[in-house]
């Protein structure tokens, strides 16, 4: 049984940043592509970022592009969010996700955690 548990989610101000963290359990985290979504109040979840076993390839969405980044420390069977120059509308759950895949793509995550808040204020 894989686990993820996310953290690091807050309030902060538009224009400041915040990092969340993803703490994988229950399997051999180097083996896993990663990734992150998010999910606003009444909206469907949606891709934000992407990475591979070793973090040598990222994807992001183009709404995030130049602002978050990904990585991951696989000796610590974390991965990160780096967020910044936030925006109102970044306001959302943000969850982290697994798959068995090295260079994983958006329909191929297999195991989520349960989220953590992100709320930008204006």
């Amino acid at each position: 049984q894989v686990v993820l548990v996310e953290s690091g989610g807050g309030l902060v101000q538009a224009g400041g940043s915040l990092r969340l963290s993803c703490v994988t359990s229950g399997g051999t985290f180097n083996r896993y592509g990663m990734g992150w979504f998010r999910q606003a109040p009444g909206k469907e979840r949606e891709f934000v970022a992407r990475l591979s076993r070793t973090g040598d390839y990222t994807y992001y969405a183009d709404f995030v592009k130049g602002r978050f980044s990904i990585s991951r420390d696989n000796a610590k069977n974390t991965l990160y969010l780096q967020m910044n120059s936030l925006k109102e509308e970044d306001t959302a759950l943000y969850i982290c996700a697994a798959g068995e895949l090295d260079y994983i793509a958006v329909g191929e995550f297999q195991y989520w955690g349960q989220g953590t808040q992100v709320t930008v204020a204006s």
